[in-house]
């Protein structure tokens, strides 16, 4: 009997680790896996969507001379939409980046300043946006912005900076709109499309009824794409320049009892550094809100894993091992 009963204690011993085990690998797994299965099918979908593109547009041609009713019209003009998106898709265009500047500058005089950088930016093939000369006249200040390509933003930031006879401060701000100019661009191509369609239903329409719908929709696709081709606009235009603001003091108002200690100056400081430090915490406090569902989710799912790993093990040696019979024998060796 004894020989039978060793083997069960020293089994019993490891039910610990297997369930430690078996928590770590069911882990191991749900992470792993997903991501294999994302990997192989991301590696897969520039391919096939590349083929549907061009295989749906290829075959998408109405023939000319069949009359075409308005729900055909509008099953093609789906058509049309759902095949351009893989192709929104599979675009891979260079980054489009929104860069701007900002300069604090020490002048002798804010006016000849002001004056200079603008016709520095009009020299670049840039131009003035807006400009205020204002303080008092022992105190003039001067606030400057201006437009310049982007490919000459760093000679125009280098020419401000000989103009002053101390920077103060200087900031550059950098956002990428990729995805949002990808999506402005695919957005007027399908609407060009949509209005290219509506043109050839027209010419295929004799009913009266027929005609009339086609021009509503023909005209609310063309409202649309003044409004898109708009926007789009604008943000071609802060991509390809960018704008510098330059905040001009004279050096008279920087001196107090011979120091150089600017109240306005740092009081502004310190509230542009505030509201920088609450928008930091506005958004970490977001991201942690959003963080909170998942991490309760995976905890609770590590958990769930755990328990049942841990009832599917005592089960087990319940009912093969025979470990209810092997505790009261366990206990009453020592009497």
């Amino acid at each position: 009997m004894s020989a039978i009963t060793e083997p069960l204690k020293s089994v019993n011993h490891l039910w610990k680790p297997l369930v430690i085990g078996s928590g770590i690998i069911l882990l191991a797994a749900s992470i792993a896996i997903p991501n294999l299965l994302r990997t192989r099918s991301a590696a897969g979908v520039p391919a096939l969507e590349h083929m549907y593109a061009s295989t749906r547009l290829e075959n998408m041609a109405l023939p000319d001379a069949a009359p075409v009713s308005l729900s055909r019209a509008g099953a093609v003009v789906a058509e049309l939409k759902s095949a351009a998106r893989p192709a929104e898709k599979s675009a891979t265009a260079d980054r489009k980046i929104v860069r701007t500047g900002a300069l604090e500058l020490t002048v002798k005089s804010p006016a000849d300043a002001a004056e200079q950088i603008r016709r520095m930016a009009e020299s670049m093939g840039g131009y003035l946006e807006a400009a205020q000369i204002g303080g008092t006249k022992e105190a003039p200040t001067a606030d400057i912005t201006i437009r310049v390509p982007a490919t000459h933003f760093e000679d125009a930031k280098a020419q401000i900076r000989q103009l002053a006879a101390r920077v103060e401060s200087e900031k550059t701000d950098a956002q990428d709109v990729t995805r949002r100019y990808v999506d402005m661009e695919a957005r007027l191509r399908n609407l060009h499309a949509e209005e290219a369609q509506y043109l050839t239903i027209m010419k295929s329409a004799y009913k009266v009824d027929d005609l009339l719908e086609v021009t509503q929709k023909l005209s609310e696709v063309r409202g649309q794409i003044e409004q898109q081709q708009g926007e789009f606009q604008t943000l071609s235009k802060q991509i390809e320049t960018v704008a510098i603001t330059i905040s001009l003091r004279t050096l008279a108002d920087t001196q107090v009892f011979g120091l150089n200690w600017r109240p306005l100056y740092q009081l502004k400081l310190a509230l542009r550094n505030g509201l920088d430090a609450l928008a930091d915490y506005a958004t970490t406090m977001a991201a942690i809100l959003f963080y909170v569902p998942v991490i309760l989710a995976w905890s609770i799912t590590i958990l769930f894993a755990a328990v049942v790993a841990w009832r599917a093990l005592r089960w087990t040696g319940r009912r093969f091992l025979d470990w209810h019979a092997a505790a009261p024998q366990k206990a009453a060796n020592p009497a």
